[in-house]
């Protein structure tokens, strides 16, 4: 379900959805920080991105296809701490907090880790905390 252009993004900067995660889920941009590719990603979970979340998934470590659980609904992200991942480094980290409700209400804490890959910021690994 894609996100409404005019409606907040929610991947927590307060910008609409058009001025802020579309570009990239466009292709128009590429994600300039590791934080800008995780809220993108974030955004994209929440809207059902999947072809979105694989391309920006390292290729190292991305599943071969991905399902999505529609009966989740992923709704606020809580960035808690980056490292690296500027647009002059080659890595980087973002611990985060991601709310949902439906299926199950929660939060999902993870520490993920990103590389840059040909100039763009991909997503490695994520280690979700118990």
């Amino acid at each position: 379900m894609p996100y409404d252009y005019d409606l907040r993004c929610p991947c927590g900067t307060g910008l609409t959805y058009g001025q802020c995660c579309h570009r990239y889920h466009a292709g128009n941009h590429h994600a300039p920080t590791a934080e800008a590719l995780m809220r993108s990603r974030f955004t994209a979970f929440a809207a059902g991105e999947t072809d979105y979340l694989l391309d920006t998934w390292d290729p190292a470590t991305r599943p071969a296809e991905l399902t999505l659980d529609d009966r989740l609904e992923f709704y606020r992200l809580e960035i808690l701490e980056t490292e690296g991942g500027g647009p002059f480094d080659a890595t980087g980290r973002v611990k985060f907090q991601a709310f949902h409700r439906g299926l199950a209400d929660g939060v999902q804490e993870e520490d993920s880790t990103f590389r840059k890959m040909d100039g763009r910021w991909v997503y490695s690994l994520g280690d979700v905390a118990e």
